[in-house]
């Protein structure tokens, strides 16, 4: 197992004023060769969002775009008719496909923090989808829940609204916790064809804006033969795995971590 981490500080960073964002992949105008992609893993840029502002309308085609909402609440409207206020713990997932149209904006007189992730499909020309699910603090309280998996994995509902992890059509597994101090959780990277699987862990910015070097929440990631990374919240770091590879991740803070863990072809 290999790991490579992915400072926080290194990230691609903007403020516009209404918008705090951080690039974890090149985005908008921030370009990193070295952090273009990774498998189908594309974006995931954590942003802040103040009161009653937001994204206009405007157009995606080709992509599986979800967000995960971390506090306050987040307004979607598109052009499929989905209207719809999300709150901590929810995570809309919209298959553009064909292409189309929507807007996201803070809702209420508190600013909204959500990862804003994206995916390429595996297949192009998809007929445009939209899908909520909701995993509540309890669901992931030092355990993995699973939030996404692919379409045809067990356990996924191609229905808008139902339990169980939001689908995608991609080859991409997302797992979320909340990890208390002295916790460890560990995972044995998917079954597949190839020799090796990718991941991805990402820790959320839960304490605050923090462009500077990484505080708050502090975990070790180390793998059977990796490792170990030493992270902190807006820190993640690539995990290159065999088949059925554990990885671990340990709280070796004073603060509950909130992770994000990809486990992709």
């Amino acid at each position: 197992m290999k790991l490579v981490p992915r400072r926080s500080n290194e990230r691609g960073h903007a403020d516009h004023g209404w918008l705090k964002t951080f690039h974890t992949f090149s985005f908008a105008n921030y370009y990193d060769g070295e952090h273009a992609q990774f498998g189908c893993l594309r974006v995931i840029n954590e942003d802040r969002v103040e009161p009653h502002k937001g994204f206009g309308t405007h157009a995606h085609r080709e992509f599986e775009i979800f967000s995960y909402i971390v506090s306050g609440e987040l307004e979607h409207r598109d052009s499929m008719g989905n209207v719809e206020v999300m709150k901590r713990g929810d995570l809309q997932m919209t298959s553009a496909g064909t292409g189309i149209r929507h807007s996201e904006h803070c809702h209420g007189d508190e600013q909204v923090h959500f990862l804003q992730i994206w995916s390429t499909p595996s297949e192009r020309g998809l007929t445009p989808q939209y899908y909520t699910r909701h995993f509540s603090d309890e669901e992931k309280k030092d355990k993995w829940a699973h939030i996404v998996a692919p379409i045809g994995a067990s356990g996924v509902v191609e229905k808008r609204e139902a339990s169980g992890p939001a689908p995608v059509h991609s080859p991409l597994n997302l797992f979320a916790t909340l990890l208390s101090p002295g916790k460890s959780l560990s995972h044995a990277f998917f079954k597949s064809s190839g020799a090796q699987r990718k991941g991805y862990v990402h820790v959320v910015q839960t304490s605050g804006y923090n462009p500077g070097e990484a505080t708050g929440a502090h975990v070790r990631v180390l793998g059977s033969e990796g490792g170990p990374v030493e992270l902190r919240e807006g820190d993640g770091a690539y995990i290159m795995a065999a088949p059925g590879e554990e990885v671990t991740v340990e709280n070796v803070g004073d603060k509950v971590a909130e992770l994000l863990l990809f486990d992709m072809d």
